[in-house]
């Protein structure tokens, strides 16, 4: 069944973009966009403002086909080329750290036709642009739990955190087979076996430590979103970064993620600038 689901949907997507393939290594490689700096100055957003972090959740891929006629399939291949732009502009605008949600534990309830797929092509994305980020500076890595990846992604996501360890210039997190909850829970897994093990004493254990700990512990000073995206009109975050969105600025617009372009992400950065930012605490 799924072989000749992925034939039909291959046949539909050639017809209407016959310059893509969909096996792995064939996907086109956005380009960074320029002159990069000449947007941000046109929306009247100054760069010293731009979020460090910029975490979202990428929805409406099934809705944005349904809404056309097409395979749900071809939603998902028209939300990774707005995955792969949004990327590229995050890079060029100086974001330095972009967490995606790509694919959450409780996806793993659709249709498993519609799960296999989605897995493939998280594969082909990464497969398909992982040089170019080695070469741009762009540092990945695959967050989530492993052991409910594919054996094929997840060799994926080791070759590329190998390949681009050495980069800093822009931390990429794609979160796939990720949840909130687990996240948190595995982190005081960790910590609780290092008392366990005479490595940590428990008063040790403050905030700072749990958080280096969690899943975007390895992006570092930039581990907690500053600003948290969601598209497609949903006012919720459904089980993302839960500890670390705790301070984060929330932007929900009505886009569809396959028309989520430069305009909206100005939009949203714009919002943020706009916002101010207490912490809890009150300005004297």
């Amino acid at each position: 069944m799924l072989s000749r689901f992925l034939s039909v949907t291959a046949r539909r997507l050639r017809t209407r973009h016959p310059t893509r393939r969909l096996h792995a290594g064939a996907g086109a490689v956005v380009a960074p966009p320029a002159p990069a700096q000449a947007a941000l100055v046109q929306s009247g957003i100054r760069p010293e403002s731009l979020p460090r972090h910029v975490a979202v959740v990428m929805d409406g891929n099934r809705r944005w086909a349904q809404a056309r006629g097409m395979l749900t399939a071809e939603g998902h291949e028209a939300g990774r080329r707005a995955l792969e732009h949004t990327i590229w502009r995050s890079h060029a605008w100086g974001i330095r750290a972009l967490t995606v949600f790509a694919f959450s534990q409780e996806n793993f309830g659709r249709p498993k036709m519609e799960v296999d797929y989605v897995m493939g092509l998280i594969e082909r994305t990464i497969r398909d642009n992982i040089d170019e980020y080695a070469r741009n500076g762009i540092r990945m890595h695959v967050i989530g739990d492993p052991s409910r990846r594919p054996a094929s992604l997840q060799n994926a996501a080791r070759e590329a955190e190998e390949m681009t360890r050495n980069n800093s210039q822009l931390h990429l997190m794609l979160a796939t087979c990720y949840s909130g909850r687990w996240d948190i829970v595995r982190a005081c897994r960790e910590l609780a076996g290092e008392v366990q093990g005479n490595l940590l004493m428990p008063e040790d254990i403050d905030e700072s430590l749990l958080a280096s700990k969690l899943a975007t512990g390895v992006a570092g000073e930039f581990s907690c979103p500053d600003l948290v995206i969601r598209t497609s009109g949903e006012v919720r975050l459904s089980n993302f970064l839960m500890w670390q969105s705790a301070y984060s600025e929330l932007y929900f617009t009505d886009t569809l993620w396959p028309d989520f372009g430069e305009a909206e992400y100005l939009q949203a950065l714009t919002s943020f600038q706009n916002r101010e930012r207490r912490f809890g605490q009150r300005n004297a």
